[in-house]
Parts: structure tokens; sequence; C-alpha cells
């Protein structure tokens, strides 16, 4: 099975030399604070290159000098397709870097010890939040990786517990996630911080009640609030290596999506 790219050309370059330019630029510009400790997760954005790849490389800058692995990704539904908690189940993604390999394996896991997720496809023919995140992990561990890729349609805390605890520990996980969205960057920045703090401070169920009562607009609260619980239980400190928004990159301040790039590590 092959899930061919949907946003190349539109996220991020579709030629391949123009797209390794790009991420060989953004990496070269990018720099992350030191993390004392080795990464097993983090949340990163999935917007255009143009507007959050340059938070997004902060991340994988220190993840270049980590050793490959198992990589599970986890995104929003934003389309409303297919199941409420959609693991892609076999098979290779494409995109103009090359193939990269679905850990089946890794995925059974997931599915046999979560309540919720199902093997589902459809959730991910059209959706970007995963796919955003392979170019950059193809550019700093070549081939050397497989991946499960999961979106999450229904992304309350009941969700997030379930998938935090069937997720297996000796992986590296990717929430991926932007933060407002349409909003004045002032605002956005001042509601953003605190969910941010919650995320350093791992405490997940603070997350999710300050998404509520502030009407901040990330579209991955599911699987940040999911990674927070997975990194917990593992006894993980998170760092914020980066925050901006899509105002840095258009010059239009009035209305902005955040974005900001976070290390977990132990």
């Amino acid at each position: 099975m092959i899930r061919y790219p949907a946003v190349a050309g539109y996220f991020y370059p579709l030629q391949k030399d123009e797209l390794l330019r790009m991420i060989d630029r953004l990496l070269r510009k990018a720099e992350p604070p030191e993390v004392e400790g080795r990464i097993i997760g983090g949340v990163v954005p999935h917007a255009g290159y143009v507007y959050s790849g340059f938070t997004a490389a902060h991340f994988y800058k220190l993840l270049a000098h980590e050793e490959p692995r198992t990589t599970v990704i986890v995104g929003p539904n934003h389309t409303g397709l297919g199941t409420p908690l959609s693991v892609f189940p076999r098979g290779e993604w494409v995109t103009p870097l090359g193939y990269v390999q679905v850990n089946e394996e890794v995925a059974n896991e997931i599915v046999e010890r979560s309540l919720y997720a199902s093997f589902d496809v459809e959730a991910h023919i059209e959706e970007h939040s995963v796919e955003v995140q392979l170019p950059f992990l193809q550019y700093v561990w070549n081939d050397d990786f497989s991946f499960v890729p999961i979106v999450m349609l229904i992304q309350n805390l009941d969700y997030a517990k379930d998938l935090a605890s069937s997720i297996p520990r000796d992986v590296l996980f990717i929430a991926s996630s932007d933060f407002s969205h349409y909003v004045p960057a002032d605002w956005g920045r001042e509601v953003d911080s605190k969910l941010i703090d919650a995320i350093l401070d791992l405490d997940a169920e603070r997350f999710l009640r300050l998404v509520e009562e502030t009407g901040a607009s990330p579209c991955g609260y599911g699987p940040i609030a999911s990674l927070i619980l997975w990194a917990k239980n593992q006894g993980a400190s998170a760092k914020l290596l980066h925050f901006s928004n899509s105002g840095d990159a258009s010059g239009d301040y009035s209305s902005v999506v955040d974005y900001a790039a976070i290390a977990f590590y132990i």
C-alpha cells in the first residue's frame, strides 16, 4: 500500500532539489538551545514551510544528533474523514525525497493495546499534519527509520490517555500541531504562552482546560496532550526550542497562526 503526497508543491516544494535546499537552509539558520538528555518526543508545527519551517527546524536540528529509530507521528484530523483515532496500517509513504516504510509491527501493537484506535486509510489520504514532518525526518535520518502515522478526530482527554498508554516507550513521539489560528499576534502570544507553560510542566489536564477556557485554537491539542502523558510516564522534561507566528513571514501581524517547537527528553 503506497500513500502518495497530498501537499507536495503546496506546503513544501515538489521538486527534490528545491526541497533539499530549503530544508538545508532552514536547518543551517536554526539555533536551538541545548537539551541535556535523549530526545524522546516533540511538539512540531505542520504549516507550510515558508511559515512554520524555521520553527520546525529547531527540533529537527537537535534530532540530527540522535540515533534514528521508529517514529510515531500523531496529528489532528483536519478533514473529518475516517475513524476517530486512525492508524495507517502498512506500506510506504512517498515524498519528493523518497519512500518511508510504515512500521507494521508497531502499528499493530498500538491498535491491539488501544480501546479506540483502529486501522484506517481514509483519514490519511488528504491529511497534511503527518506528511509535512516526513521530509525533515528523511533529511536528518536518511532512510534509517520507519514510522507509524496516526491522526486524531476525537481529541479529548480519554482518547489522549488511551493513546499515551498504547504507544511503546522506545519510539520517538512527534505531536504535530500548530497553535492559535487567525488571531492578533499579541493576543496569540499571550494565550499560547499559557498553553506552552502547561506543556513544559507536563500537565495535560491543565493544558486541555486552558484550550477550552482561553479560546486558544491549537489544532492538535489531542496529540499534544497524549505526548505530555506519554512523556511524563517516562520521567521526561520539556524545553521550548522556538516560538514564532505566520506574521514573521508575511509581515501581517493582525491575523496570525502561532507555531512552537518543544523537545521532550530524558
